[in-house]
């Protein structure tokens, strides 16, 4: 019995791996300082992030300088009791991946 050859497609080239710096001790201490953002989860948790408009404001802009894009996309969830960080969330990783 006779088949056709069959063809071979070319995959698709795989877009490499995006490197993203890791987040600098700069950028977390300005979402803490400048966050406009806070969200109330209950049991002492707050989480805290830096607004669009914000963001444009001198002060803080002057402050991040070329960092302002990184810390848009930086949540931090803090613990108010114990007036500390329980964890750093980075949306850009997220994006990259």
């Amino acid at each position: 019995m006779f088949k056709p050859a069959r063809r071979r497609t070319k995959a698709p080239a795989a877009r490499p791996p995006v490197r993203l710096r890791p987040l600098s001790g700069a950028v977390i201490d300005a979402v803490l300082r400048y966050s406009d953002v806070q969200q109330d989860l209950g049991g002492g948790r707050t989480l805290m992030r830096i607004s669009d408009a914000r963001l444009h404001e001198a002060e803080v802009r002057d402050s991040l300088g070329d960092t302002a894009a990184r810390a848009a996309t930086v949540s931090i969830l803090w613990n108010e009791r114990e007036g500390q960080i329980i964890q750093v969330l980075d949306s850009a990783r997220r994006l990259a991946a």
